[in-house]
């Protein structure tokens, strides 16, 4: 028998957590535990919604449940902070104070109903009553967060602060270590429709696969790969799967949909067939269904089966996990491909090489302010051969998803599925998760202010994490959205709306103990960088950039007929 406060510690220990996320005051014994008997590090943040991004962070970096924590009255914080792990399909475990037994509806100082909050951002929000119900339910937590489609699960805890759990009586013993990974489970899909899926592949004139998180999470990239290059299929990853496939790659289009490369969206304008391997379909990856059209064949293989058909009626499902799912496909196709096969192959490359024409003299320009694209061209050419990029999301999402190209194969990527801010929190939590490796964050200057203050837990904790901010001083890829308003052009107070004051971050984390770096010119940038990544500590490297310069729309036309086989 053991204090719930000692079982909770050791038991995620056990579990492989070896960082958990917290603001106060929030299970304080459990706290004490891990520091009395688990190496488990306990990072206090600023803000609940910091807890929540670095725990996601440190998922999707680690493919192993991120937990997070907060008393009641931060609850409602943590749980809007759940948006993001919760669209990205990410492992989170949220703990966070309950009302006693007592208060329940009197009024209780700081006290709501916070369970409804979890609902729509959790596969599950469960309370736990009591010290005694802890195994099952933090088991289960476990387990939901990582069988299937991974997703957050949120558990309410007895006691604004969690304490009355901490203090009963837990009779069950703690687990046998055994790191919960992700997937929990692997599924296999049924040998019939394998077969049908192969005969619709081998026969298509003009296929796309489109890799999505689910490849990611699943551990599939050489899965994928063997398929694409037996088939000679041209592949569109999403930003979850950017890093699957060498950007360089021969058969890689780029980033379809909204934040994306035009190669990928004419690729798939074109497509007769459309494998999605373990992607939602819905907007952002499709262009809000215009890419592929919604008329366009399709073979959908996923692990979730609510997700297969959603929004191509025209499809034939693989219930299966990625992993398994996509090495059975390869298997049923064999390796022959047709002359119209590789023809369509070299043309997907074509319009890929047409792109790189186009933007190559942006992604060149010695333009100062710098121009964002050329920013992107040195991070391709300089980042590390085994670093982690992590991107926020807007135009860092775009500039990174579009322009970025990931050509070693240690290389990595994770961005936010919407939640601006959330860049800065994620590189930490991921540099947690993984210490041995560099970890990169792209973000804009807008997405920094979000949560600056988790500078200071960096230098405290010497996260060595190295922030690179897009400083155009604004928010402007609202630009076009104030454009509208003003009747076609902007004039009067329009800057109130979305430009900024002209701040030197580098002075700014330089106060909190980081390492602080100005870029004011392009050829500068790699100097930079390398000066941050041997500084074995946090740091911020400041790049002056264009405050006119926005990303391009997503494409929805198809390329010239000419150019087609």
């Amino acid at each position: 028998m053991t204090t719930g406060a000692r079982y909770l510690a050791r038991t995620l220990d056990a579990y492989g957590v070896t960082a958990v996320f917290f603001v106060p005051t929030i299970l304080s014994k459990t706290l004490y535990e891990m520091e009395q008997s688990t190496p488990i590090r306990r990072i206090l943040t600023h803000g609940e919604k910091a807890a929540v991004y670095m725990a996601d962070g440190y998922a999707r970096a680690s493919g192993r449940p991120g937990v997070c924590m907060a008393q009641t009255v931060g609850a409602a914080n943590l749980a809007a902070g759940l948006r993001d792990p919760f669209l990205a399909c990410s492992p989170v475990v949220a703990l966070t104070g309950g009302p006693y037994p007592w208060s329940v509806g009197r009024n209780q100082y700081q006290e709501i109903d916070d369970l409804p909050l979890f609902r729509p951002v959790t596969k599950a929000s469960t309370r736990v009553p009591g010290a005694r119900r802890l195994p099952d339910l933090v088991a289960a937590a476990f387990a939901t967060a990582t069988a299937g489609r991974p997703g957050p699960v949120h558990l309410e805890v007895d006691g604004h602060s969690g304490e009355g759990v901490e203090d009963g009586d837990v009779e069950a013993d703690v687990p046998v270590p055994d790191p919960v990974i992700v997937p929990r489970l692997r599924s296999r899909a049924p040998a019939g429709p394998v077969a049908a899926a192969a005969r619709l592949l081998t026969q298509a004139s003009r296929p796309v696969i489109v890799a999505g998180g689910g490849v990611r999470w699943s551990g599939a990239g050489a899965e994928l790969r063997a398929l694409a290059e037996a088939q000679q299929v041209p592949v569109a990853t999403s930003l979850n799967a950017k890093d699957l496939l060498p950007g360089d790659h021969p058969l890689n289009v780029g980033v379809p949909g909204l934040y994306s490369r035009a190669s990928a969206n004419q690729v798939l304008l074109e497509a007769d067939l459309v494998l999605f391997a373990g992607s939602k379909t819905g907007s952002q990856v499709t262009l809000n269904w215009q890419v592929p059209p919604a008329r366009t064949r399709v073979i959908q293989l996923d692990i979730d089966p609510a997700e297969i058909g959603r929004h191509y009626p025209d499809t034939l499902g693989l219930l299966a996990d990625a992993k398994l799912g996509l090495a059975d496909l390869t298997a049923a196709v064999g390796a022959d491909v047709s002359a119209a096969r590789a023809a369509w192959a070299r043309h997907a490359q074509d319009l890929v090489a047409r792109w790189r024409a186009q933007a190559a003299g942006l992604m060149a320009s010695d333009q100062v302010p710098v121009r964002p694209e050329r920013l992107a061209a040195e991070l391709t050419v300089h980042l590390p051969d085994d670093a982690l990029l992590v991107s926020d999301t807007g135009h860092a999402g775009m500039w990174t998803g579009g322009f970025v190209d990931l050509t070693r194969p240690g290389q990595g990527y994770i961005r936010a599925a919407g939640s601006l801010g959330w860049g800065l929190p994620a590189a930490l939590g991921a540099q947690l998760a993984q210490p041995g490796r560099p970890v990169v964050l792209f973000t804009g200057d807008g997405g920094l202010w979000y949560h600056i203050g988790e500078l200071e837990t960096a230098a405290r904790w010497q996260i060595p994490a190295v922030i690179v901010v897009n400083n155009n001083r604004s928010l402007n890829q609202e630009i076009n959205v104030y454009t509208g308003a003003y009747g076609g052009r902007l004039h009067g107070r329009h800057g109130e709306l979305w430009q900024f004051s002209d701040t030197d971050f580098a002075l700014v984390a330089e106060s909190m103990g980081v390492l602080g770096l100005t870029v004011t010119k392009a050829a500068g940038f790699a100097a930079a960088l390398e000066k941050a990544l041997a500084s074995n500590g946090p740091a911020v490297i400041n790049v002056l950039t264009d405050m006119q310069a926005l990303a391009p729309r997503g494409v929805t036309e198809p390329a010239d007929e000419g150019t087609r086989p």
